[in-house]
């Protein structure tokens, strides 16, 4: 099987990228947008529409597969490349990829993957487009799943079942949090705590949500049984809020596991350092500090953590509980894969992350990537309105954990024999 087209269609993408820097700096809603204007270079307006681009392979049976170059709602902060532009990047997969795909033989994963990045550096949106239509055609051409592909390409040992679900409610944090509840979601709610205003001055925003959230689950839980796992995001603005006093920072992350209880609860980028190294030590010194709190609470790092290498220096520093995976900011697949693994075997959580901000072909292969690495959650995307995402990255590993299932020895179609 051959490729024998590549082809580059501009889409949309499931929300809008945000300018997190005029965000931070005080910018207030205006309905749905924000006025005032962008800080971040690249931004025509602090909230503008997301862009997405997709990559279809065209094989020599007749067959198609794609996949969509998206990047992260905040781009341009921590580290990341700039704002994804459709247009710009539809003309590097016309004149940087196709070149070196069209005509070239689907084998693995891998090699072909590999064989597409020779043209040299490209947005990390990019590559995750090409990356995603690399390896359908590759479990195209092997007849099996992406995540079996994954799974028997890395030796990654994976039972190949659906892993955790965490969803994120958007600004509606109320109304989606009780339908995640409803629905008996893994991990929750995620909450978007990116502002003071949402946070509160001393952080009392998010206290007083939190117990709000606690006596709802207990209201709302479909069974007696039902424990869901406490996430929220905070975008450093603890940080922010506690003017950068590590102390005091995980004093109030230790108050908010305590009114959790007792459900665990983990907090994602409650400092912002500034640069990855600043990040590495701040996230140390903060996890210590927790340490002699007595606190459970988890540290998740996002921000300053966005290649395989800044994986690798958390995991290796042990400086956080869980490091989210964010695909689109690893770029490849590939990457990703290494980095989930990576995690997993340092002992820590690997949460296989990514953005509302990117599509459902994403989402689709995101579910495969999870479940090929025992991810200890997936990212319920793309959008905010919560029911998308579940069912989109819900259904497909339903689908494809009975897929691979059906050819183990002993069962058929799903059933024993």
């Amino acid at each position: 099987m051959r490729i024998t087209d590549v082809l580059a269609v501009p889409v949309r993408a499931g929300f809008f990228a945000d300018d997190q820097a005029a965000i931070r700096a005080g910018a207030v809603h205006d309905g749905f947008g924000y006025a005032g204007s962008p800080l971040t270079p690249g931004f025509r307006s602090i909230r503008q529409p997301g862009e997405a681009l997709s990559v279809v392979l065209v094989l020599d049976d007749g067959s198609v597969e794609f996949g969509d170059c998206a990047a992260v709602q905040y781009s341009g902060a921590g580290g990341r490349d700039p704002v994804f532009s459709a247009e710009q990047a539809r003309t590097a997969v016309l004149t940087r990829v196709a070149p070196l795909l069209v005509g070239t033989e689907v084998t693995g994963f891998r090699e072909l993957d590999a064989a597409s990045t020779d043209g040299g550096p490209l947005h990390t949106a990019v590559r995750y487009g090409v990356s995603q239509a690399v390896l359908g055609a590759a479990a195209r051409a092997a007849r099996l799943t992406m995540a079996e592909v994954l799974r028997d390409e890395y030796a990654t040992g994976a039972p190949l079942t659906p892993v955790p679900l965490y969803a994120q409610t958007g600004d509606d944090r109320r109304i989606n949090a009780e339908k995640m509840v409803l629905k008996g979601v893994d991990v929750l709610p995620h909450g978007l705590f990116n502002s003071l205003d949402a946070l509160g001055a001393h952080g009392e925003r998010l206290e007083e949500y939190l117990r709000w959230l606690v006596g709802r689950i207990g209201a709302l839980r479909p069974d007696g049984g039902y424990r869901p796992r406490l996430h929220v995001d905070t975008y450093g603005i603890p940080g922010l809020a506690f003017g950068g006093d590590l102390t005091a920072v995980a004093a109030y992350l230790a108050r908010l596991g305590e009114l959790c209880a007792p459900f665990d609860l983990a907090v994602e980028h409650p400092v912002d350092a500034g640069s990855t190294p600043a990040q590495l030590d701040a996230y140390a010194g903060l996890r210590g500090e927790l340490a002699r709190l007595g606190s459970p609470v988890r540290l998740v790092v996002d921000e300053w953590c966005n290649t395989l290498d800044d994986v690798r220096a958390f995991a290796a520093a042990r400086a956080a509980d869980v490091i989210h995976v964010k695909m689109p900011d690893l770029g490849s697949v590939a990457d990703t894969v290494e980095a989930l693994l990576l995690v997993r075997d340092a002992g820590l959580e690997a949460y296989c992350g990514g953005t509302c901000n990117e599509t459902d072909r994403s989402a689709q292969v995101s579910a495969h990537v999870a479940m090929a690495c025992q991810a200890a959650q997936v990212l319920a995307k793309p959008g905010m309105g919560v029911d998308e995402g579940l069912m989109i990255v819900g259904n497909e590993m339903a689908r494809t954990a009975a897929l691979a299932a059906a050819r183990r020895p002993g069962l058929v179609a799903g059933v024993a024999s």
